[in-house]
């Protein structure tokens, strides 16, 4: 007898009139927000100025959409080449298929030309935006709630999720809601990371290396719980392997790097350190005043001479 559950949507879009709003993409569109707030937050107490966040997302965000959906359709392409598939299908990015590795993989690269164009070191970006988008994907795991997808094995625990679509070869009944306990895992990681930092002041990617491992540790388990096809190697989802060897890597640099440079950088963004930042949004106002003020103080200085 079901005593309790997760109720799911009964359909993922609303329409006002003709504009559909998708609760996939809304999710998405709000972690992003969330991610950019919080990391510009971060970054103007490193001592960088406000606004760089948000200027090197815009290449961010593009790179890292487009990598999750490469990653998603690569590693499950049987969704949309097999027989009987429309290769068009993987296109529809609101219909969900996202995979973070990707994401993150190709995000970092845009990030990377982003910085370089602001004339920031990479690494000090990714500490300040790491806690964020780890939030940006405790929201963004809502989208899976409205899409009725990516859930866990059968359960009657009072805390499970009622499926009741039973389209793409669903079975309507109750699951381990999968999706919220990896929202939950990344509102943790978010916290640990923004401890630890503050803690250990944790610099030169480091903050970001211990969001990707602590991350790495609940995909791990999570995955395994998850019911949906997926490929396999020696008994394994391919994504608890891909867990596994990022996880791996993360630690590796956190260690490097805590011997090679340890410490935090002393400046993340050149001309902000000195508190010399631009604080009338560029229109360099501030600046002539400065200029006035040592005008008149020379003209003082010579009229003492005189």
């Amino acid at each position: 007898m079901e005593l309790a559950f997760i109720p799911s949507p009964e359909r993922g879009v609303v329409y006002l009139g003709p504009i559909p709003l998708r609760g996939y993409a809304f999710c998405i569109i709000i972690g992003v927000f969330v991610a950019v707030w919080l990391g510009n937050r971060r970054w103007v107490a490193r001592g960088g100025r406000p606004g760089t966040v948000a200027d090197i997302a815009v290449w961010a965000v593009p790179f890292g959409l487009v990598g999750g959906r490469l990653y998603h359709v690569i590693t499950d392409y049987q969704l949309y080449f097999s027989e009987g598939r429309d290769w068009v299908d993987a296109f529809k990015v609101w219909e969900g298929g996202l995979g973070i590795w990707g994401a993150i993989a190709l995000g970092a690269v845009g990030a990377w030309i982003g910085a370089r164009r602001r004339g920031v070191p990479l690494p000090a970006y990714a500490d300040a935006i790491a806690p964020g988008i780890a939030l940006a994907q405790a929201i963004g795991r809502w989208g899976n709630w409205f899409n009725q997808e990516l859930y866990g094995r059968a359960t009657d625990v009072p805390w499970a999720l009622k499926i009741t679509s039973d389209t793409d070869g669903r079975v309507p009944g109750t699951y381990h809601p999968t999706f919220l306990y990896e929202s939950l895992w990344c509102i943790g990681v978010a916290l640990l990371v923004i401890w630890a930092d503050k803690k250990w002041r944790l610099g030169h990617g480091r903050a970001f290396a211990l969001y990707v491992a602590s991350y790495c540790v609940g995909r791990f388990w999570i995955e395994y719980m998850r019911v949906d096809d997926a490929h396999h190697i020696l008994g394994l989802r391919l994504n608890d392997w891909t867990a596994l060897g990022v996880f791996l890597l993360a630690v590796i640099y956190m260690v490097v790097s805590a011997k090679k440079r340890p410490g935090r950088e002393e400046v993340v963004e050149p001309g902000v350190s000195d508190g010399s930042a631009d604080e009338s949004d560029g229109d360099g106002d501030s600046a002539v005043e400065d200029d006035a003020d040592l005008t008149k103080s020379e003209a003082k200085s010579e009229a003492k001479k005189t």
